[in-house]
């Protein structure tokens, strides 16, 4: 999409707003209907909306902050549609209170996850790769770790024509090129301290294709690299920002990353015995619904005026009540 290229002219980016929130909305009455329930049986929609940009850096212009967020997808057009309360626009909030706007699905990992007796890790692999811990005795800390599948996705669509490596079989076919793979570690976001978030802004298209450039002739061994990257990420953002905090006794995978056998191997290369690695549905939850899950329990928890920020994630000064409400 033009949009997400920096192409889209302000007319675009207006009507978007709106046909995306039709589209938002026609998606939520038809799962009314696979659900076997009518609109009027729903009290709320969580909705994130489409991000077209996210910048949570700070930097100023006239003394004023440009640290920004835009998710675009209408509400009061999905309210009117759908004939249900519809809460969304969740990060800015968090923003205004000093914060990233991100991670919000930290709120629900805390409400699902923590134990009174065991330290998780609760690592989403989506496009992009984002760690939750909860520890019994620590306040909850989450950040994103870096890329997940975005640049996986990108180099088996421009080499092999396929929008994902399926079970990581073109991976698993070549080699891991090793000084390539100490270029792509030199990305100065992988050593930022947290609380941090990250997204396409700087894992663009223009970016991967930049990495390229050094990268080797044999596109099996690019997709070996590229996953190996993810992996590496991963566990290192753990041994600099997790480890020196608290051990880790469950790794629980998440995401379209968690379906990927050779990913999941070189994250077990990595990770010690002693850290049992899971899945969501070993506690009844499918991977495909855990955020909407997330932003259920937003939602429900703004309409009832409960704060559902996680200063210690997201790096807010203080607890915020999320999101926007449109009333059908």
């Amino acid at each position: 999409f033009k949009i997400f290229e920096n192409k889209a002219s302000l007319e675009e980016i207006c009507w978007m707003n709106f046909i995306i929130g039709e589209y938002f909305a026609q998606a939520a009455l038809e799962l009314t209907k696979k659900a076997g329930i009518t609109p009027k049986e729903v009290d709320l929609i969580g909705s994130h909306g489409q991000t077209v940009y996210h910048k949570p850096v700070d930097e100023y212009i006239n003394g004023l902050n440009k640290k920004s967020t835009l998710q675009i997808g209408e509400s009061a057009i999905i309210a009117e549609r759908t004939g249900i309360t519809t809460i969304s626009d969740f990060r800015p909030a968090d923003i205004a209170a000093g914060g990233q706007g991100a991670p919000l699905v930290c709120f629900a990992d805390e409400i699902i996850f923590k134990s009174s007796t065991v330290t998780r890790a609760i690592q989403n692999i989506g496009g992009m790769a984002n760690v939750t811990v909860v520890n019994p005795e620590m306040d909850t800390f989450a950040f994103d770790t870096g890329p997940g599948n975005v640049m996986i996705d990108y180099c088996a669509k421009k080499f092999f024509i396929q929008e994902y490596d399926k079970d990581g079989l073109l991976a698993e076919q070549g080699e891991i090129d090793e000084n390539w793979l100490i270029y792509l570690l030199e990305e100065k976001y992988y050593s930022k301290t947290p609380p941090k978030t990250t997204g396409r802004e700087l894992f663009s298209p223009e970016y991967i294709e930049k990495m390229l450039l050094k990268a080797p002739k044999n596109p099996y061994n690019i997709m070996a690299t590229i996953t190996a990257l993810t992996a590496k990420t991963i566990f290192n953002a753990y041994d600099q920002f997790v480890f020196p905090k608290t051990k880790i006794d469950e790794l629980i995978l998440g995401g379209g990353g968690a379906y990927n056998p050779e990913l999941i191997k070189m994250l077990k290369k990595d990770f010690c015995d002693s850290t049992k690695i899971l899945s969501h549905k070993d506690f009844g939850i499918s991977d495909k619904f855990k955020e909407a899950l997330a932003f259920a329990l937003l939602a429900y928890t703004t309409f009832y005026k409960i704060p559902n920020n996680i200063p210690s994630c997201t790096g807010a000064k203080h607890k915020k009540i999320l999101g926007k409400i449109s009333y059908q």
